[in-house]
């Protein structure tokens, strides 16, 4: 199926403020959106940045048992979703499943007053995951859910970086084939 491009990275941080401040301010990336406690999710603070064609999404437990701590607690920082932008996500989750993929989440969609945003998730190696995402019918910033959030600091003069042109997921040595 078509990959246009990375809709986001999706990181499991410990401190989703302080992960927010810290990519600002080292990588020159600009704080646009946020959702957390105030917006309704009881489990996470989650901020959404950018730089140029770059979307980083840093989402962080508000309590010890929200579901991101347990992954936080196991891994570390790090990667959890790598959300693909596709055109048409049944197509491609289906077209995935007929492939071998194992789902997550079927194809629903996602409403608020900006519009419709179409979403699926599946499984990759490991407890990471893709969604797949469509926001071809979206005008918000991110996500239903969101707000739109002032940055964090001043934006550098210049991007420090413009897009992320690709991903790698390190295997152990010996589960290649698995």
């Amino acid at each position: 199926f078509p990959v246009p491009g990375l809709a986001a990275s999706v990181f499991a941080v410990g401190n989703a403020k302080q992960a927010a401040h810290w990519y600002s301010t080292a990588f020159g990336m600009t704080v646009v959106a946020y959702r957390g406690p105030e917006q309704g999710d009881r489990d996470h603070a989650t901020y959404v940045l950018t730089s140029g064609s770059a979307r980083f999404v840093l989402v962080g437990p508000v309590h010890a048992g929200a579901p991101v701590a347990a992954r936080v607690a196991t891994h570390g920082d790090g990667i959890m979703d790598l959300a693909l932008e596709v055109p048409d996500v049944p197509a491609a989750y289906a077209y995935a499943m007929a492939h071998g993929a194992q789902g997550l989440e079927e194809p629903h969609e996602v409403v608020d007053a900006n519009g419709t945003v179409v979403v699926a998730a599946i499984a990759t190696y490991g407890d990471t995951r893709h969604s797949l995402i469509d926001r071809s019918r979206y005008a918000g910033t991110y996500l239903p859910g969101f707000v739109d959030r002032a940055p964090m600091v001043a934006p550098p003069e210049r991007r420090f970086f413009q897009a992320v042109d690709h991903c790698v997921g390190n295997v152990e040595l010996g589960h290649m084939d698995e």
